[in-house]
């Protein structure tokens, strides 16, 4: 049975619609029970209603910042989603709501984390002048782009790169690993222990496109305990 899925957006939502992809293609044991967004004009309302994904808005509430994250937590339970993808949800979530889903709620950010965390992560790389970024998804706690990893992998950064050409290479990296990681969630593979994701029951010939990050990151059930 797939597991159900919520997923929460604030922008156009390409990463929803790449895990809605992949989900169509039989690569993730997930269906997707609502798109919710806390922006009532987000594009990726409108695309989620487009390819037929059940869509609403809880719009933020600056004055009541408990209360909004209590009715966002209703409205994602009213879905029977038993796991919570954050793809472009640019609000930090508190225990008020985590507290619903624990070891549940899984993020992608656009850097080696803990490197540059926060809404600037891609225009931060580029001022500084590293050389490598890359894309993290992370379990999600009470602290901004914080929390167990699951998966990482890296991206070069080019000297003639701009902030719009390096997203778009690593929206592409986000697209790819995001929806592997919600399988594995969705599949029950992933547990925190001490504070750290681990990936159990690798399968003896792993698909092709598994990202090499992710495959030395799993342990098999042995190597876990």
């Amino acid at each position: 049975m797939p597991a159900p899925v919520a997923v929460l957006a604030s922008g156009t939502g390409s990463n929803v619609m790449a895990l809605a992809d992949a989900i169509d293609a039989g690569h993730v044991a997930a269906r997707i029970v609502a798109v919710i967004s806390d922006v009532a004009d987000a594009p990726v309302l409108v695309r989620a209603a487009a390819r037929g994904l059940p869509a609403l808005t809880i719009p933020y509430d600056r004055s009541d910042r408990v209360a909004w994250e209590r009715q966002l937590a209703e409205a994602v339970r009213a879905t029977g989603a038993q796991l919570v993808v954050l793809a472009g949800f640019m609000r930090i979530l508190t225990a008020t709501f985590l507290v619903h889903w624990p070891d549940r709620v899984v993020n992608v950010h656009p850097s080696l984390l803990p490197a540059f965390r926060g809404a600037h992560a891609v225009e931060e790389a580029i001022a500084t002048g590293v050389r490598i970024t890359g894309v993290t998804v992370h379990l999600v706690d009470e602290l901004v782009d914080h929390g167990p990893i699951i998966a990482q992998e890296a991206v070069e950064v080019a000297s003639a790169d701009t902030a719009a050409s390096l997203h778009e290479r690593l929206h592409a990296v986000e697209h790819r690993l995001l929806p592997r990681c919600v399988d594995l969630l969705a599949r029950g593979l992933v547990h925190v222990d001490d504070g750290r994701a681990v990936i159990a029951d690798l399968p003896a010939d792993p698909p092709a496109d598994l990202p090499a990050t992710l495959r030395t990151s799993m342990t098999s059930p042995e190597d876990a305990r």
